[in-house]
């Protein structure tokens, strides 16, 4: 089956699904290229407020193809850092649903999500002291902003794996499912954020991720939007609210005017 990154749109949720089966749906430098223009196809659609990515199979993701490195791994790591890049960057919520193995380049795109649930028994690494790889400098930073820099430097230094359970611990990962659970988990979740205020969440994603130059931006569109009004009178009337600000169709993170 030829390796490729597959999606769809369902109850305003988009699903990115990694799909090398052969390999453990490891990453080749076509998919990493994909990756990119796809999530800019996503962030435009108006009907997308939820963005999952996720494995085909049991398996997450196990990696870039090593076969991948043998031409230019310079080439390589760039391809892979500007699909980090672009994940991170991607201006709606983000989830990583996690099977199986999450390690090297999966777990560098599972890091670039804003959330990670993870089935039990997944097993995480980041492996390139095992090629002599030099881990980039964002991703390298986006780990230990996630997990500190002490189980960062472990992950690194050795290469091994850890579990579903020191990976909750250290803050790699939000929940831990049965297996047979992931994916109601999911759902349901997704649900929850499609519900809410993408202008609180527009907002908060950016300040999470160290933005300082966006109070005002985010001021501006707060005046402009109905999103308060709307808020406060639906918990007052005890109704769903109907929330009408949307991300702009032409915005990646930090992008937006």
């Amino acid at each position: 089956m030829e390796p490729q990154l597959l999606h769809s749109v369902t109850d305003s949720v988009a699903t990115v699904v990694i799909r090398h089966p052969a390999k453990r749906n490891a990453m080749t430098a076509a998919m990493w290229a994909a990756l990119p223009p796809l999530l800019d196809t996503l962030a435009a659609d108006p009907d997308v407020r939820v963005l999952v990515l996720t494995g085909d199979g049991s398996t997450f993701c196990a990696g870039a193809d090593i076969s991948t490195l043998r031409g230019s791994p310079a080439e390589a790591q760039r391809l892979a850092v500007a699909a980090e890049e672009a994940l991170a960057a991607f201006p709606k919520p983000t989830l990583a649903a996690v099977r199986g193995h999450c390690v090297g380049g999966g777990a560098q795109l599972a890091a670039a999500c804003d959330l990670r649930f993870a089935e039990e028994g997944a097993r995480f690494g980041v492996t390139p002291a095992k090629l002599g790889i030099v881990y980039p400098a964002s991703a390298t930073r986006r780990l230990v902003s996630l997990v500190g820099p002490a189980t960062a430097k472990y992950l690194l230094f050795s290469g091994e794996l850890i579990d579903t359970g020191r990976a909750l611990r250290t803050g790699l990962v939000e929940e831990v499912l049965p297996g047979d659970e992931l994916d109601a988990r999911v759902a349901e979740f997704t649900r929850t954020l499609v519900s809410r205020s993408q202008l609180t969440q527009g907002a908060a994603k950016e300040f999470a991720d160290g933005r300082t130059d966006r109070e005002a931006y985010w001021s501006e569109r707060a005046r402009e939007s109905d999103d308060t009004t709307e808020g406060v009178t639906a918990f007052l009337e005890r109704r769903p609210p109907r929330f009408t600000w949307t991300v702009p169709t032409s915005a990646r993170t930090g992008s937006a005017t």
